[in-house]
């Protein structure tokens, strides 16, 4: 496939083909709940005479490369364009009918929820450097059929029953959407880490196993994902009876307008964790690229030493063996 070729998809029949469905249309625009972050409102737009779109959340737009390149995380655009064409087969003209739209679960049949075990969704976490084993803890492995067609996704748990669904093509939830919260069994715990979306949550707890396989001290503080910064609300009651917060989110605007208002409830007992990750997006940025950089590393190692000259060793004297 080339750029050409890719730029004569629609975007919305692309976006179709990834399980994205606009929520209203207005003249040539039509709107979208954010494939690229999650949101109840529709702040996603598709002008379907340009073909261009524009998420008003993150102040960025163009054209179905450059949303590739926000939904893989790369500006690789061979890569880009491998991955626009691994849809191909399924993309086909979208046809939508909005005042028939239900809400939450309507398009999700037959829900199924069992362990985590698809080399698909493995492969897609082992690519964001999630420790498998603590994903496999964590998460569970849920198949619905959407329109007759068959899905699979990680389904990442809340509080109220339902479940944030990712795959490597598609991001959602299965309602009720609310938040997360993990705590240990005996004494209340003092601390709690508050992250904006499971995959935060999941890079954490890696990098604390990294770091100290032996005892990585997960089950020392409590945690909440929020599953949305929208859901910030809900979580302000529960995070009252910690002595201390520490927030780890994403380094946007967003990010920092939520720790601003979590810091006007609860004052010094906050902590700003952005800073471990600064100049990332978010904690699972880090993570990849600490992972990148251990990967050049061992090349750039292995490398040297295949240009280490090999000496002939010295041939002894007398009856060497």
């Amino acid at each position: 496939m080339t750029i050409q070729d890719a730029k004569q998809i629609k975007l919305a029949d692309y976006l179709q083909s990834l399980g994205y469905t606009p929520i209203k249309q207005q003249g040539k625009s039509l709107w979208y709940k954010s494939p690229l972050r999650n949101e109840t409102d529709a702040s996603f737009k598709v002008n379907t005479e340009l073909n261009q779109w524009y998420d008003f959340g993150i102040g960025k737009g163009g054209n179905i490369i450059a949303l590739a390149a926000e939904l893989y995380h790369s500006e690789n655009v061979a890569y880009l364009l491998e991955r626009i064409a691994e849809r191909t087969p399924y993309i086909r003209p979208a046809s939508f009918s909005f005042g028939e739209q239900k809400a939450h679960n309507s398009s999700f049949q037959g829900v199924q929820v069992g362990e985590l075990s698809s080399p698909a969704l493995i492969d897609y976490l082992r690519g964001r450097g999630i420790n498998i084993e603590l994903a496999k803890r964590e998460c569970k492995e849920l198949r619905f059929e959407n329109k007759g067609k068959p899905y699979f996704a990680i389904g990442f748990p809340n509080i109220t029953g339902g479940y944030e669904l990712r795959n490597r093509y598609f991001k959602g939830c299965l309602a009720p959407k609310d938040i997360t919260h993990i705590r240990h069994d005996g004494e209340q715990r003092a601390v709690c880490y508050l992250f904006e979306g499971f995959m935060d949550y999941l890079s954490f707890l890696t990098i604390r196993v990294n770091n100290n396989p032996e005892k990585p001290r997960t089950d020392e503080q409590d945690y909440i994902v929020l599953n949305s910064v929208t859901n910030l609300s809900k979580a302000e009651q529960l995070l009252r009876p910690y002595s201390r917060i520490g927030c780890f989110l994403d380094n946007d605007q967003a990010g920092q307008r939520a720790y601003e208002n979590l810091r006007e409830l609860f004052g010094d007992r906050l902590r700003d964790m952005c800073k471990h990750y600064a100049g990332h997006k978010d904690l699972n940025d880090y993570l990849c690229h600490i992972n990148q950089t251990k990967q050049a590393e061992k090349q750039s190692q292995v490398q040297s030493a295949r240009r280490i000259p090999l000496t002939k060793p010295k041939r002894k004297q007398g009856f060497g063996l």
